[in-house]
């Protein structure tokens, strides 16, 4: 029965007990029809909520419409709000007070049936719910998480609008400067042969505005890079990138504290505190055996050099003889670990690159493990109390070179955690983490490379080893760190001609690649670069951990699968040879 689309008067979430009586007008999709002896009930939802709709016998034409209605039918209704029998309330639903009998329906269009249930209980695999992602988007979980991302964009915007930033967009189409990740390539049709690279961030750009005079920017930006995907990472992804003048760590460390404490409390109602807690590298390394340590639990790694170092067990003095490092993590109440519980730690040691791993159990405040002939009473009761242990718990100790040691206990301790269940999903810890090492000696190419890129500045105070001991200097840079997740990094940038064509030669870029590819740059610092500094947020990730998801793709609208894929439009394609004649290209495969 056609209405003539009477304009919609409420959402679908809107209706409550004060509406009782008025005509109304919704518009929406069928979530799903109940046939109650002869009475049509349908659900109607839209991104604002659902509201019940009941379809009447006695409504002859409207009637018949209501009982051909499917799901996922887009209809207009008209009708008057009618307050819900005492038992027929529906405390799920903020619009469970009430209902509207429908007077008048028009089905706007109708729907074939979908390809899963749109049900938050039902498990549909990515596959089908990317292929189909506009009907994916439809379910009220991945509503939640884009408008939760929209509140965050907005949240950031006000913060640093409040904080007297300025907003640039910097160019998507730039020079290829590629120094990390593989770039994204764009032909030029105008400049025949050319290629313009999509921005792996926009580096160069918010550093050329520092020396403009734009003392605060923000952008809320697409990046892109070449590189494999996980959980975390897509092919594009969102950065907040930020960017100041005429600071230093502090400065940075007190604005992004600032937006902290606002995103906790607007987002998920939890109120932080400033400072955040702060760690070196070389702390969180040495506690964690990760950069980006998860402080929701203990588990902290205890290193046992100087007591074991004279001990008849050979692996463990010969390890501290050939400065290696023994280090082992307490798991409370973990005693009653079986061979096969400590066998499968031991595997995952192994399989992690260490040599092996030793468990001890502790009984009556004693090890009860066969390798007590070998340490002194004196010994093992040392380790019982700086490793913090007591009856019924369970030492795990590796004994290798520091950093297999740190990696592999740092990955041990998370899988202990996850596998206790140590990890509150509902708790969020902070973490500052600071003084990373400026470069790392990449074996494959021979040469050091940047550990963030080759912009930052080294430590004042680690400047006269640029030439003896560069592997020594540390950087100052810095990331935030969120339950285990890194969700910004940045750092003081160089800004001075000679000390970045120093850095461009610890990092083996002649003077030729450097002016080709940074030239730009390093004129623009001869006509007074201010000092400056900054940070870039991954705003993906940060949604995920908001939402309390586990991977970024259920925070973007359209993501590419881990091949880089995206099901529902086919992209990558191919294109007709008329495009590439017109590019110059001719491919090869």
């Amino acid at each position: 029965m056609s209405m003539n689309l009477k304009k919609r008067t409420h959402t679908c979430g809107e209706l409550r007990l004060e509406h009782n009586g008025e005509k109304v007008t919704l518009m929406g999709w069928v979530d799903r029809q109940r046939d109650h002896g002869g009475i049509i009930f349908i659900d109607l939802r839209d991104r604002y909520g659902k509201t019940q709709i009941v379809f009447n016998p006695s409504a002859g034409e409207v009637y018949k419409s209501g009982k051909s209605l499917r799901s996922e039918f887009v209809i207009a209704v008209h009708g008057f709000v009618e307050k819900r029998p005492s038992d027929m309330l529906n405390e799920n639903l903020s619009t469970g007070k009430i209902e509207v009998v429908a007077e008048e329906i028009e089905i706007l269009n109708s729907a074939k049936t979908p390809p899963f249930e749109l049900d938050e209980d039902v498990e549909v695999s990515e596959e089908i719910r990317l292929k189909y992602r506009y009907i994916d988007l439809r379910r009220s979980m991945m509503q939640r998480n884009l408008i939760l991302r929209h509140r965050m964009a907005q949240i950031a915007r006000q913060f640093f609008d409040t904080h007297n930033f300025v907003e640039i967009e910097t160019p998507m189409l730039m020079r290829s400067t590629p120094e990390g990740a593989r770039d994204y390539l764009v032909p030029s049709r105008v400049q025949n042969g050319k290629f313009y690279a999509l921005p792996q961030s926009p580096q160069t750009y918010k550093q050329l505005l520092m020396v403009s005079g734009f003392d605060r920017y923000f952008q809320i930006v697409k990046c892109f890079r070449d590189e494999d995907l996980r959980a975390d990472r897509q092919p594009e992804f969102t950065q907040i990138d930020v960017e100041m003048s005429f600071i230093n760590q502090e400065d940075i460390y007190s604005l992004v504290e600032g937006l902290m404490i606002e995103y906790m409390q607007q987002i998920l109602g939890i109120n932080i505190s400033a400072p955040i807690q702060r760690l070196t590298w070389f702390e969180a390394m040495e506690k964690y055996g990760s950069d980006k340590p998860d402080l929701r639990f203990g588990l902290e790694m205890v290193e046992l050099n100087d007591l074991v170092a004279s001990c008849d067990f050979k692996v463990f003095s010969d390890c501290v003889a050939n400065k290696g490092a023994v280090k082992g993590i307490c798991v409370p109440g973990a005693a009653s670990y079986s061979r096969k519980q400590q066998d499968l730690l031991i595997d995952f040691a192994k399989q992690n690159g260490a040599k092996g791993l030793v468990p001890i159990k502790i009984s009556d405040d004693d090890w009860q493990s066969n390798l007590n002939k070998f340490f002194s009473m004196e010994v093992r009761q040392d380790v019982l109390k700086r490793m913090g242990a007591k009856a019924g718990d369970l030492l795990l100790i590796v004994a290798d070179e520091r950093e297999t040691c740190n990696n592999v206990l740092g990955g041990l301790r998370l899988r202990v955690a996850q596998d206790e269940s140590m990890i509150q999903e509902n708790q969020y810890a902070l973490l500052w983490v600071t003084d990373f090492p400026l470069l790392e000696y990449d074996n494959e190419e021979g040469r050091y490379v940047a550990r963030h890129h080759p912009f930052t500045s080294p430590k004042d105070e680690d400047l006269y080893l640029i030439d003896t001991e560069p592997g020594a200097v540390r950087a100052k840079a810095y990331d935030l760190v969120l339950n285990g997740t890194e969700i910004a990094g940045g750092s003081i940038r160089i800004y001075k001609k000679e000390l970045q064509q120093k850095m461009f030669k610890l990092l083996n870029i002649s003077d030729e690649e450097a002016n080709n590819k940074f030239g730009f740059l390093m004129d623009a610092f001869e006509y007074g670069a201010p000092p400056h500094g900054g940070i870039a947020f991954g705003f993906d990730r940060m949604a995920m951990l908001f939402a309390g998801r586990k991977s970024i793709r259920d925070v973007i609208a359209f993501p590419k699968t881990s091949s880089a894929m995206s099901l529902m439009d086919g992209a990558p394609s191919g294109v007709s040879e008329k495009q590439l004649k017109e590019l110059g290209i001719k491919l090869t495969v």
